[in-house]
């Protein structure tokens, strides 16, 4: 939270138009520092992600090689429970970045440090809320999922022995939005790379030395978001901000404040709901085209997310830069931080299409061995090969609304793209099948990039005349 010890190199600075020279090395070196900048922000969050797909792979493997399908089924379902769980307050990481990257950028470091507090209070007070509701909360999402009574049973030892560290996967979170908005993305890094490790460490030891099955794998991932919350209060406290005043209840209750963090929170909520809607009800349609369609749709949307992994790297520089150009109101740092991310954004959907053309195939035998499921996931491989070209505005300008904190355009946008895509589902999936089902999943996709974008100029015309602060160097 220390400012810069000398101003950072920026592109943004106004440069003397009676210097010819001046203005040249302007238009040739300033640029280049742009992409630096997002490179620099962009590529930790990118290694961080790739670490996910390498957990989830770990707990497979680990399940799967037990005493039956029923525990492989279990942590398959309990997985997916906590996802829809934790997924639904990702508005404690995305919100807290977009705040505290706009008090980085005016350099209050004060309100960075309040934003933080109130955050991880609000993610400490939702935890204690989801443990003291956990037998009901468990009970009726699993038998909602579906599953055999062995398969539900061992869902259940899994969620019953992880439930008990939601309050700390929360505040992980907010430590994560902070050092995104704060663009401390090494020890983002460092941290996400931490968690991980232990968890992978602990499902080895928890399951294969002390026999706790699958509740043993939950119990791991418990122990690794403690571990985890412990390293991020430690790097809350060497990066907080000397010479301030101690903070006082006052100004952490603040009225307005409060206000602000309730509606970004209800905003970006109200937006990740109708987002799991979505892929929810494209779950339960294809499903009724039989069982080895559903199994291919689900195989092919792993494309999806590995994309997303790496795509949300960029995302995610967005939000921090977007953030602190607004927090030092300077137009010019927006417009270089949206061109530069949307830049590399559309350089890495490029790269995951010729990946998914090439290659598809290839990475579909590896996924499974089951003739149908491979035949109907190449037949449907086109539209995973075209999704991240279509994707990939609405990833990135996620990221710039987030840094914003322009959370009711996103919730709008988002609210307009789920009402597409169920019309453009009921009118598709009956005479096209799966493949109108995959149409509209990328009319979806498309809507929300055009939604957005629609409210960009608005967005933009909201930075006054440009000439703003300094933006702080990224570390």
């Amino acid at each position: 939270m220390n400012p810069p010890s000398r101003p950072a190199e920026t592109a943004e600075d106004p440069q003397p138009e009676s210097v010819p020279s001046a203005a040249a090395h302007a238009a040739h070196v300033l640029p280049t520092r742009w992409h630096r900048r997002v490179l620099t922000l962009a590529f930790p969050i990118v290694l961080a992600n790739l670490t996910q797909p390498l957990l989830s792979a770990v707990d497979t493997a680990v399940a799967g090689h037990l005493n039956g399908a029923a525990y492989l089924g279990g942590v398959a379902l309990g997985g997916l429970f906590f996802s829809f769980v934790f997924w639904g307050f990702g508005f404690l990481r995305m919100g807290t970045t977009g705040l505290v990257a706009q008090a980085f950028g005016a350099q209050d470091h004060a309100g960075v440090r309040s934003n933080v507090v109130r955050a991880l209070l609000l993610a400490f007070a939702i935890g204690a809320v989801v443990l003291a509701l956990q037998t009901p909360l468990v009970r009726y999402a699993l038998a909602a999922l579906g599953g055999s009574d062995a398969v539900r049973q061992n869902a259940a030892a899994y969620c019953h022995a992880r439930i008990w560290a939601a309050p700390l996967a929360l505040a992980n979170y907010v430590v994560l939005g902070y050092l995104l908005g704060a663009q401390r993305v090494r020890l983002a890094l460092i941290t996400q790379v931490f968690i991980n490790a232990v968890n992978i460490v602990a499902v080895l030891l928890y399951v294969y030395t002390f026999d706790w099955d699958v509740a043993g794998m939950g119990a791991a991932t418990a122990t690794a978001d403690a571990c985890g919350f412990v390293l991020g209060a430690f790097i809350l406290w060497q990066l907080r901000p000397r010479g301030l005043p101690a903070l006082d209840a006052a100004s952490l209750m603040d009225t307005a404040a409060l206000k602000r963090l309730v509606a970004i929170n209800r905003d970006i909520f109200i937006r990740t709901l109708c987002l799991l809607a979505a892929f929810g009800w494209f779950a339960h349609v294809g499903a009724q085209e039989g069982d080895a369609t559903l199994a291919a749709n689900a195989l092919l949307l792993n494309f999806q997310t590995f994309m997303a992994f790496g795509l949300d790297g960029f995302a995610h520089a967005a939000e921090a830069l977007v953030g602190a150009a607004l927090g030092a109101r300077n137009r010019n740092a927006f417009r270089q931080a949206v061109k530069v991310t949307l830049l590399w954004s559309v350089l890495g959907a490029l790269a995951f299409s010729l990946v998914y053309w090439s290659a598809g195939v290839w990475i579909i035998e590896r996924l499974t061995d089951q003739a149908l499921v491979r035949a109907a996931a190449e037949r449907y491989l086109p539209w995973a090969a075209l999704s991240p070209v279509i994707s990939v505005w609405g990833f990135l300008l996620d990221g710039v609304f987030i840094g914003a904190t322009q959370t009711r355009e996103l919730m709008k946008s988002m609210a307009i793209s789920f009402a597409v895509f169920m019309c453009a589902s009921w009118l598709l999936a009956g005479p096209l099948g799966n493949h109108g089902l995959w149409l509209a999943l990328t009319i979806f996709m498309a809507a929300r990039g055009l939604a957005l974008g629609a409210y960009l100029p608005r967005l933009s015309a909201g930075f006054g005349d440009g000439r703003g602060r300094r933006l702080p160097a990224a570390t």
